[in-house]
């Protein structure tokens, strides 16, 4: 499974006419996956214990949006205002930018490293963010600024990289993407392990909100803690998409790469920078879901191939109409009691892979 990834995720193993096909194909699956995304985030704000009718939706977040338009707001029961406004819309932003910065991040650690197994799930870089945000949790809990949980977050997920990939290198200092995967699996591990016990050897109240936080979840999504992750996600989505072609170049390897003019440690540092900014902002708001990044960027490789250019921003679109929905059913198989949304995507990707196992067994 791991040799076929390899060779599905090479940017440049398609005929010519096929790759201006699927490039052509790109700009329009963008243009359906946003006005998809439009439409569900719509939608989904009205859904829930309390049943708000779109088109109250809509008016009640035009009021809110237009200059001016506090009369209207006042037209609608306070209630219903703060049910759409203050409680849902933040959560359904939070959803879409998880979604999003989880597929971008996916799909470029899956074509950095040639292998389709990459993600920042099992990448352990979660488990890192996850570390330095149960800290905050347990130890600062009210005294901790609104920056404190994103920036240990992200302080955990960059040490959580850095031994990742030095623990992957062999003696001669060579990394394959089989020894970052596996070494990736084996730090999440240790990490989990350390949050655990981090929890269950606190008595504070804390606990119990880091143990469900541990499990994903947008319900403590508030305009407080929703612009860190929206803004980090859309720049460092924008980021990647700008050095798209410069990560092809690196998956093809550090030789070609260097042919080509590019600076392949700066460029390779900056990208771990990134990814693991952008997964500890998401995992200190949203808390750990995993799967996201892994499925979603091979399922929109089936269809338009490897090229980081046009892979990227389609998968991060489709990571967020994605988690907006499955946040719908979390809150809805079992209402009033809510799923945690790791819980969701581990079983909608463990299943994927099961089918993806059998569909790539020998006949």
């Amino acid at each position: 499974m791991t040799t076929v990834g390899r060779e599905e995720t090479r940017p440049v193993a398609v005929t010519s006419s096929a790759a201006a096909r699927r490039r052509a194909v790109g700009p329009v699956a963008c243009g359906v996956l946003a006005v998809a995304l439009l439409v569900s985030a719509t939608v989904a704000v009205g859904l829930g214990a309390v049943a708000v009718p779109v088109d109250s939706v809509v008016a009640i977040l035009g009021a809110e949006l237009w200059p001016g338009g506090a009369a209207a707001v006042a037209a609608f029961g306070p209630a219903e205002r703060a049910i759409v406004w203050e409680l849902r819309l933040p959560r359904v932003l939070l959803g879409a930018a998880a979604g999003a910065g989880l597929s971008a991040i996916g799909a470029t650690l899956q074509v950095l490293t040639r292998n389709p197994l990459a993600d920042p799930y099992l990448f352990g870089i979660s488990a890192g963010a996850s570390v330095g945000a149960v800290l905050v949790i347990l130890h600062a809990g009210p005294f901790a600024g609104p920056l404190t949980l994103p920036a240990a977050a992200f302080a955990g997920a960059m040490v959580a990289m850095a031994v990742v990939f030095a623990a992957a290198r062999d003696r001669a200092g060579r990394t394959s993407s089989e020894r970052l995967v596996l070494t990736g699996v084996a730090v999440a591990f240790v990490l989990h392990a350390i949050t655990s016990f981090m929890i269950v050897t606190t008595v504070n109240r804390g606990a119990e909100s880091a143990l469900f936080w541990m499990m994903g979840g947008l319900a403590n999504a508030r305009w407080s803690n929703v612009p860190v992750p929206c803004g980090v996600t859309l720049c460092g989505t924008a980021w990647l998409i700008l050095r798209a072609e410069r990560i092809n170049a690196l998956a093809l390897g550090d030789d070609a790469a260097r042919t080509l003019g590019i600076d392949v440690s700066a460029l390779r540092a900056e990208i771990f920078v990134v990814t693991a900014l952008m997964t500890g902002a998401i995992v200190s708001a949203a808390g750990g879901i995993g799967f996201v990044g892994l499925v979603l960027p091979h399922v929109v490789r089936l269809v338009l191939g490897g090229n980081l250019r046009v892979l990227l921003p389609v998968a991060a679109l489709l990571g967020a109409v994605f988690l907006v929905w499955v946040d719908v059913a979390a809150r809805a198989a079992f209402a009033p009691r809510e799923i945690p949304l790791g819980v969701m995507t581990s079983l909608i990707g463990g299943v994927f892979f099961l089918w993806l196992v059998r569909r790539r067994a020998p006949s």
